[in-house]
């Protein structure tokens, strides 16, 4: 879809201009607050950490020796639940709102060691190099344009935009979801290795090889963490300690998955074509992330569990911007989309989430979807041979 018809290249022009005062504005006043957030976050994170892992040893001292009442496992399984839910909540955390904006450089300007973006190494099976080329530079820069944004093709793995080719395949678009938001880590490790291209001939194994590499290393650091040195602590509760850790990176994944489908897919997203972006100025670049993202309502604690992609309008404007920040410009935001008559895609969690899971089941079938994707584009027409007009006469 492209950039809506009613603005003038002028009105383009301004509303980038008044975009970038926000961006400028905001980045000039990080200071003390900013730094206090950050820091009590890492602290946070880290008692949840240790919290969780803790009480998931101290469940097992709660487990019902043989022979004894079934009643003994009332105490284990609230003490086993919550050390999951903590470690999981820990791990969303990190992954959220700590280690994706760390990567985006939003900490940089402290100089802090620990949270700088080219140090940070994320609880994640995907090298954080290799994400932030794959997200930092393919995603944010060509956002929703088929063909050069991985995500909005689906992961490699749904379809999701009628502008998208129907395979069969795709029939199976609801089940590949609830894979892909069990094992959403996993999907994201897979889609940066572009292992696709390398089955369809478009590039070689050897071209690969070397990131391969470096993802196979960073999945082995992970296993081991997660499913070999935390679980022999617990000798020989070994698989209790496995299993509980196997379902807090699930407990991860799915809340990952929902907050970045919900900020991508929900109904009145747009798409774009590779021919729509072509000598694309950065002030039509700020009107493609607004049109290509979506906010979700929600409380503080909601927001800072979503990493503050809950503000995802906000967030491809300014990737760079601390993201404690973003609550703060949102107002200034819509009130210039109403200014300009833009759309500012924003909606209650289960309205985002709904709409998504209909676009996933809508696209499982081919042909378009007005509802979702607006008109079908117009078909170019058949130029006329010679003798039509009079046959049509």
């Amino acid at each position: 879809m492209p950039i809506p018809s009613h603005l003038t290249p002028a009105d383009i022009a301004a509303f980038g201009s008044e975009i970038e005062a926000i961006r400028n504005e905001v980045m000039a006043s990080r200071g003390e607050r900013d730094a206090r957030y950050i820091r009590r976050l890492l602290k946070v994170h880290r008692y949840l950490e240790i919290g969780g892992r803790l009480a998931i040893y101290a469940s097992l001292a709660l487990l019902p020796q043989w022979g004894h009442a079934l009643a003994g496992w009332a105490f284990f399984w609230p003490v086993m639940v919550l050390g999951v839910l903590t470690l999981g909540a820990a791990k969303i955390l990190e992954n959220m709102e700590i280690g994706h904006n760390v990567l985006h450089a939003q900490w940089d300007w402290l100089r802090d060691p620990e949270i700088q973006s080219g140090r940070w190494e994320w609880d994640h099976v995907c090298p954080s190099d290799q994400w932030k080329h794959a997200h930092n530079v393919k995603h944010h820069t060509w956002t929703n344009v088929l063909g050069k944004d991985a995500d909005v093709a689906g992961y490699g793995l749904l379809r999701l935009f009628s502008g998208q080719r129907w395979k069969p395949f795709n029939l199976g678009n609801p089940l590949w979801a609830l894979l892909l938001a069990v094992f959403f880590e996993w999907g994201i490790a897979i889609q940066e290795l572009e292992l696709g291209r390398v089955l369809q001939g478009r590039m070689k194994w050897s071209s690969l090889r070397p990131m391969w590499l470096r993802t196979r290393a960073k999945i082995l650091r992970q296993m081991r963490k997660d499913y070999l040195l935390f679980p022999l602590l617990a000798g020989p509760f070994f698989f209790y300690v496995a299993g509980a850790n196997a379902v807090a990176n699930i407990v991860r994944n799915l809340w990952t998955y929902l907050i970045i489908f919900c900020g991508h897919f929900p109904m009145d997203v747009h798409v774009f074509t590779k021919a729509e972006v072509e000598n694309e100025s950065r002030a039509h670049w700020y009107v493609r992330q607004l049109l290509g993202s979506c906010n979700i309502k929600g409380g503080k604690l909601f927001h800072i569990m979503s990493g503050n992609l809950s503000h995802q309008i906000e967030h491809h404007l300014f990737p760079d911007m601390p993201s404690n920040r973003y609550g703060d410009v949102a107002p200034r935001v819509r009130a210039l989309c109403a200014q300009y008559r833009l759309p500012y895609n924003t909606g209650s969690l289960t309205r985002q989430f709904g709409t998504t899971v209909l676009r996933i089941l809508r696209m499982s079938f081919p042909g378009y979807s007005p509802m979702l994707d607006g008109p079908p584009p117009a078909r170019p027409q058949r130029p006329r041979k010679v003798g039509d007009a009079a046959t049509s006469a």
